[in-house]
C-alpha cells in the first residue's frame, strides 16, 4: 500500500489531516473512511480496512476529524454536525484533486456521519456502515454520570477509550437536532450495514433500525463475534472483503494488474464489435486496440502503430528513470513523445521520431548523457536491429518460446549497471 499525505481545509478554516492510501496500480474508484468517535485515522479498523481495500485496487482517504489526531481545531468545540461537515469537506477536497469518490465507509459514529453527509454528495454511488448507531444521541450513553454535569454545568471532562475529553453541552444539544431516520430513507443509493450481534458499545438493534429505515437496494451482514473496534485483523479483513465484493456491483472495477507470475506472452482477440476492435491481454492487464472512426474503426483504443510507438516511449521513460535513480541524478520527470512515419529514400523505410523532455536539477552534461542512454533502451535496440517473426497456426505458445514478463526490467537494470554517469570514469558503476 502506498500512502500520501492529503491535508485539506475544513469549513471553519481548520486543517484536517488525511492519509490517501493507494493501490499498486491505478485506482479507478476511491472510498472515504470516517473513523469512530474520538478515534483517529490511524485506528486499527481504519488502517486495516484501508489496507485490504487498496489490495483490491481501490484508493482510500482516511482523515482525522476536527480536534483529533493531527487535525487542528478544538475537539471541545466540535459537534456531530461539525463531523458531518468534515466528511463533506473531505469529499470536496477529493473532487478538487480529481479523485472520483464513489464509496463512503463509516465506523461507529463515523458511520452515522457518512449517512448524514451522503445527501450533500450526489456523486457518491454507495454507502457502507460498520457498527453505526441509528440514533446519534446514543453516544451520550458513553458519558455515564457525567452527562448530568455536562447539561447542568455546560461542560465536563469524560474518559473515553482511556483518554480524557472535554464535552460541552453544545455537543449534546446538537445531537438532538438530527433525524437520521429521514436521512436514511432519502438516501436513494445502495446501503450496506455491517454489525456484530455481540457489539457491547453500539447494540445490534441499531443495525436493525438503520436497515428498517433504508430503502432497497440494502444489505445486512452480521460480523458474528467481532468487537466494536474490529481489533482482530481477521475481522477487519473480512469487513474489507465484504465491502469490496458488495461495492463491485455498483462501482467501476479496479484495473487488473500485470504480475511476473503470469505468462510473458500477449494475446489479442477480436471482440466482435466494429470492424477492427480487439482486446489485448498482457497477463491479467487488458485494454482495447482499434482504428480511428474515419477509416472504419470505432476509435475505442490505440492503433497498432500507436502501440509500437508506446512501447518505445514507455521503455525510454523507464530506462531513464532506472538509470537516474541508480546514478543519483536529480531527474524529477521524464516525458516522451513518439511518432511513426515512412520514408521513400531507402531502407529502413520506417522511422520513429522521439522527443524527450527532462525535468529536474540536471547539468548540461547529465542531460546529454540521459539522451544517449535513451538510444540504448531495450525496445530501441530491438527496433533498430530488427527481429525474426516465427508464424504458424495454433492457439498457444510454448512456455520455452517466451521470455518472462520481468525480462525488460532485467535488461534495463543491466544497461544502467554498465553505463557510467556523466561524472564517472568509464567502466565504473
Amino acid at each position: 500500500m502506498r500512502t500520501e499525505n492529503f491535508d485539506f481545509t475544513g469549513e471553519s478554516g481548520q486543517r484536517l489531516s488525511g492519509q490517501l492510501d493507494l493501490p499498486p496500480g491505478p485506482a479507478t474508484s476511491y472510498a472515504l473512511f470516517a473513523h469512530c468517535f474520538t478515534c483517529t485515522k490511524s485506528s486499527l479498523a481504519a488502517v486495516r480496512v484501508s489496507q485490504s481495500l487498496t489490495a483490491r485496487g481501490y484508493g482510500v482517504l482516511r482523515f482525522d476529524f476536527t480536534g483529533l489526531g493531527q487535525s487542528t481545531g478544538e475537539f471541545a468545540d466540535s459537534s456531530f454536525s461539525g463531523s458531518t461537515r468534515d466528511v463533506i469537506a473531505a469529499a470536496r477536497a477529493m473532487a478538487d484533486a480529481g479523485l472520483q469518490l464513489t464509496l463512503l465507509i463509516g465506523h461507529s459514529l463515523g458511520g452515522a456521519a457518512v449517512l448524514a453527509a451522503a445527501g450533500e454528495l450526489p456523486a457518491v454511488v454507495a454507502i457502507a456502515t460498520i457498527g453505526a448507531p441509528f440514533d446519534v444521541e446514543h453516544v451520550t450513553r458513553l458519558f455515564g454520570p457525567q452527562l448530568d454535569t455536562i447539561v447542568a454545568a455546560g461542560e465536563a471532562e469524560v474518559q473515553l477509550g482511556g483518554r480524557p475529553f472535554t464535552i460541552r453541552r453544545s455537543f449534546v444539544d446538537d445531537l438532538a437536532t438530527h433525524d437520521q431516520g429521514a436521512r436514511i430513507a432519502a438516501l436513494g443509493r445502495p446501503l450496506l450495514v455491517l454489525h456484530s450481534p455481540l457489539d457491547r458499545v453500539v447494540g445490534i438493534d441499531n443495525a436493525g433500525a438503520i436497515f428498517g429505515a433504508a430503502r432497497h437496494p440494502k444489505s445486512f451482514v452480521s460480523l458474528d463475534d467481532a468487537d466494536h473496534l474490529l481489533t482482530d485483523r481477521h475481522d477487519a479483513d473480512y469487513v474489507a472483503e465484504v465491502v469490496a465484493a458488495w461495492a463491485s456491483r455498483y462501482l467501476e472495477q479496479p484495473l487488473p494488474l500485470r504480475s511476473a507470475a503470469q505468462p510473458g506472452e500477449v494475446s489479442v482477440e477480436e471482440t466482435g464489435v466494429g470492424l477492427f476492435q480487439v482486446q489485448v491481454h498482457a497477463g491479467a492487464a487488458h485494454f482495447l486496440a482499434d482504428e480511428p472512426a474515419e477509416v472504419g474503426g470505432l476509435g475505442s483504443g490505440p492503433t497498432p502503430y500507436d502501440l509500437v510507438s508506446a512501447g518505445l516511449g514507455a521503455c525510454t521513460a523507464m530506462t531513464l528513470r532506472l538509470y537516474a535513480r541508480g546514478k543519483g541524478l536529480k531527474l524529477d520527470k521524464v516525458s516522451v513523445r513518439v511518432g511513426h512515419r515512412r520514408r521513400a529514400d531507402g531502407p529502413p523505410a520506417d522511422v520513429f521520431v522521439r522527443r524527450i523532455s527532462l525535468e529536474g536539477d540536471l547539468t548540461p552534461q547529465q542531460r546529454t548523457r540521459l539522451i544517449e542512454i535513451a538510444e540504448r533502451c531495450p525496445v530501441h535496440r530491438t527496433l533498430e536491429r530488427g527481429a525474426i517473426i516465427e508464424t504458424a497456426a495454433g492457439d498457444r505458445i510454448d512456455a520455452g518460446d517466451v521470455e518472462q514478463a520481468t525480462q525488460h526490467a532485467e535488461d534495463m537494470a543491466t544497461l544502467s549497471a554498465h553505463h557510467p554517469a556523466p561524472d564517472e570514469a568509464p567502466g565504473s558503476a
